[in-house]
């Protein structure tokens, strides 16, 4: 069978239609609708149902997913296994949120390197639905974000919350957005609990799906934003950066994401060092300051 008809399989899968699948992909829904049928034609049976609301996996469909599953995953790890460093035994791939790059998972590196010195790893940085489809591929042995999404096969474990505050290059900044404000996408729960409590917020001139982007910007520039505690800390106490007092806070929830059938040592050892990790995980530099609470609401 053709891995490019089980990838396309997969895609519709995580996207939910045959639209967004083929954004994805890069190809015209024709073509996406094409491959699902010759798929549908080799296998002999229906895989999806359209509806309204998009398309709907029929039992045989769902039957189908985890061998898709591990049919791509097969072949990354193919491609994997040939291209290994001389000197190296094994492969790991792992895909977060910068954000969570910054201060987490930076820390886990090199404890995983240490644990682990003849394991080759890549790593790599995105946003959940470009995290969730590697996963869903094979492309990636773990993943660690804010907002996964339940899908067969996989497993979600809560590492730690993320203390969201707004902070600004001047000291006796108003608890509101004001001029120079950047919004910084941090997922739909945050966007959700900003709009409720900045009923009146109109749009920033400047908005990012970075963090590192936004802060990097304000620190140069001035302004004020919403950033994880954990990030700014070194830049507060530096004083580079302030928190501004009244200002509500939101706690958003970071998870890791990993297959259910995993067979892998050095997956368990990486696991096991994540959530070490995520349990000395300091995420309120300023327990003195803490304003008003908002919580995100939990995956």
């Amino acid at each position: 069978m053709d891995t490019e008809l089980a990838r396309t399989f997969l895609t519709v899968v995580a996207s939910g239609n045959f639209v967004s699948a083929a954004e994805q992909l890069h190809v015209s829904q024709s073509t996406v609708s094409a491959r699902i049928q010759s798929l549908e034609e080799q296998l002999g049976c229906t895989l999806f149902v359209r509806n309204k609301a998009g398309t709907m996996l029929t039992q045989a469909g769902r039957q189908f997913q985890r061998h898709a599953s591990t049919l791509v995953r097969t072949l990354e790890l193919a491609r994997h296994d040939i291209g290994l460093p001389a000197g190296f035994t094994g492969t790991l791939t792992i895909g977060g949120r910068i954000g969570l790059w910054e201060e987490f998972l930076l820390r886990w590196l090199p404890d995983m390197h240490r644990s682990n010195p003849t394991i080759s790893i890549r790593i790599e940085s995105g946003l959940e639905p470009e995290i969730m489809q590697g996963l869903i591929e094979g492309r990636l042995d773990i993943g660690v974000m804010y907002t996964p999404q339940i899908r067969p096969g996989l497993q979600i474990q809560q590492l730690f919350e993320d203390r969201l505050v707004m902070v600004s290059t001047e000291p006796s900044s108003p608890p509101t957005p004001q001029a120079g404000y950047v919004y910084v996408d941090w997922g739909p729960e945050f966007y959700a609990r900003h709009s409720a409590s900045f009923p009146s917020f109109g749009g920033s001139a400047l908005s990012a799906n970075v963090g590192w982007l936004g802060m990097q910007h304000i620190i140069k520039n001035g302004g004020s934003g919403y950033f994880p505690a954990r990030i700014v800390a070194n830049h507060i106490a530096a004083k580079e950066l302030h928190i501004v007092a009244g200002a509500p806070e939101f706690f958003m929830p970071a998870y890791v994401v990993f297959p259910i059938d995993r067979d892998d040592r050095v997956i368990d050892n990486a696991l096991t060092i994540i959530h070490r990790i995520a349990s000395q995980q300091s995420i309120s530099p300023r327990e003195s300051q803490r304003p008003k609470r908002t919580r995100a609401a939990k995956f």
